[in-house]
């Protein structure tokens, strides 16, 4: 991938400025033979698949395209399908972050699933300009979504009611991370977290990175769901939301989790921690 950024950029070179070929792969680190080869391969196939799997899934890379390709039996070399990929002009525009330096608080290593979760809000619209909120329930070491509730309101009371639905069917979590809003710092919320023998964990004002896990994953609820659906109703963002929610954890490849789907990942780590496991 490397070799290729370094090739287009030579070439750039070459046709803007008054320069020989050779002085400008002196000036990049490449060897003039790099330069000059073209590929004799006919990738006009790849490049239609690659178009129409990154029109079903336009905010997917490459990478993720092409374990897709690789479900379908179609086994290619990921550095030639970022070449066709890159040239077709599929690569995604990613706005440059901001990097701050901040001293996050210390966080426990997470091993096993149900040790943490993290939650927070997302805010969205529909098109009749009627608000709407969604709930995420996230644990971060399996990356699992185990909830998006969505609603126009959404009180301490629905949100611990969400968890009790998510406790009958997994089990309680020994801590859970918000932040210091008034759905998570309400007497009713503290009282159930004590009741349930769970540790509330409230980051401190202002940093958001101390739970960054749900803010990454609304990252790819924004992008792959909220950008990219168009909702009439609320009715119509709950149904396009829930069905986002089951691709997310049973099919859509996840970069820290080795390109497995969080579902996936978590049985494994199940079967890995069972006591019959080899």
């Amino acid at each position: 991938m490397e070799l290729v950024d370094r090739r287009a950029e030579a070439r750039w070179l070459w046709e803007h400025y008054l320069v020989s070929a050779r002085r400008v792969c002196g000036l990049m680190i490449l060897s003039e033979s790099s330069y000059r080869y073209v590929s004799r391969r006919n990738d006009e196939p790849l490049r239609q698949r690659l178009r129409e799997a990154a029109r079903e899934k336009p905010r997917w890379g490459y990478r993720r395209l092409q374990i897709v390709l690789d479900e379908n039996g179609e086994h290619v070399n990921h550095k030639r399908i970022y070449r066709v990929y890159r040239e077709a002009g599929l690569m995604i525009r990613r706005k440059a972050r901001k990097r701050l330096r901040r001293a996050g608080s210390p966080r426990p290593a997470l091993t096993a699933a149900n040790q943490e979760w993290a939650l927070d809000f997302v805010h969205d619209a529909a098109a009749s300009g009627r608000k709407f909120r969604a709930l995420s329930v996230v644990d971060p070491c399996t990356r699992e979504c185990l909830a998006l509730e969505v609603d126009t309101s959404l009180g301490s009371r629905r949100v611990t009611r969400v968890l009790e639905r998510i406790i009958a069917e997994r089990g309680a979590p020994q801590a859970i991370r918000t932040d210091n809003g008034p759905e998570f710092t309400s007497r009713h919320f503290l009282a159930w977290c004590l009741e349930r023998k769970i540790e509330p964990v409230h980051i401190e004002p202002g940093k958001p990175v101390q739970n960054a896990h749900v803010e990454s994953f609304h990252g790819k609820l924004r992008d792959e769901c909220l950008n990219a659906s168009w909702f009439a109703n609320l009715f119509e963002a709950r149904k396009k939301i829930a069905a986002w929610r089951i691709e997310y954890n049973e099919q859509r490849p996840h970069s820290s989790l080795g390109y497995l789907a969080p579902v996936e990942f978590a049985r494994r780590m199940a079967a890995l921690r069972s006591p019959t496991a080899p």
